[in-house]
């Protein structure tokens, strides 16, 4: 039976969030943000182990104590300048362990509202996928398409578009040489797209959001706040 793992690329610095530090160790409900991404996925009965790619000079994982995440959880400093090259060298990391056919589960560091719920009902639509596939929702706002002077050159129809988002669960094998061949998607199912195959959109929860600006920061954490009560 294929084992499960996780990939966490944590090598980016969160420039547009404009914060003094990395967001992903921004504090969020008296953790650092990465913290409850982490607790997610090391929750998992079917993940085995959860790999955090951080940047090589990384400064900030060392001054936090991890302990409280388990044995699952291991960090590889070989974050590279890209998501792509991060969550490539993440797979090779991992390819001690991981088998060709074995899923890996990549997930944003700043994703960190990710439900039990979310992540069963993702391994168990794609345990027998012959392609893997990812968290997504459908768009829901009318979409506009900006010109050189940022007014409206069209209205684009969402019929059809769903917005993206992680986990994207794929098998090591399949990833790592789509990665290989396409370094600068933005996300694995690009990576997939590009070898000609068509992962599964999974219908997720606008709760699942990522942080990137100050305001998803407060609301990731009214978020976690009613998820911890319910």
């Amino acid at each position: 039976m294929p084992r499960y793992f996780a990939i966490i690329p944590a090598a980016g610095t969160g420039a547009r969030f404009g914060a003094s530090r990395p967001k992903q160790y921004l504090d969020l409900n008296g953790r650092p943000l990465i913290y409850h991404t982490l607790a997610a996925l090391a929750a998992c009965p079917l993940i085995e182990r959860v790999w955090v790619v951080l940047a090589p000079d990384d400064p900030c994982w060392a001054q936090y104590d991890w302990s409280g995440l388990g044995p699952k959880v291991d960090s590889v400093r070989c974050g590279g300048a890209t998501r792509a090259e991060s969550v490539l060298n993440g797979l090779q990391a991992a390819a001690m362990v991981a088998a060709e056919d074995d899923w890996v589960l990549v997930h944003d560091a700043a994703r960190p509202c990710l439900t039990p719920a979310l992540l069963t009902t993702l391994c168990q639509e794609l345990a027998d996928d012959p392609v893997g596939g990812l968290l997504a929702v459908p768009v829901a706002d009318t979409l506009k398409r900006a010109n050189a002077e940022q007014r409206v050159a069209a209205t684009e129809p969402r019929a059809g578009l769903w917005q993206a988002q992680t986990p994207q669960m794929f098998r090591h094998g399949l990833l790592t040489r789509a990665l290989a061949a396409q370094r600068d998607v933005t996300d694995e199912a690009g990576a997939i797209e590009a070898a000609g195959l068509q992962p599964k959109l999974v219908a997720s929860s606008t709760s699942n959001l990522k942080v990137t600006y100050p305001a998803d920061l407060a609301l990731a954490a009214l978020i976690l706040r009613e998820q911890a009560n319910s």
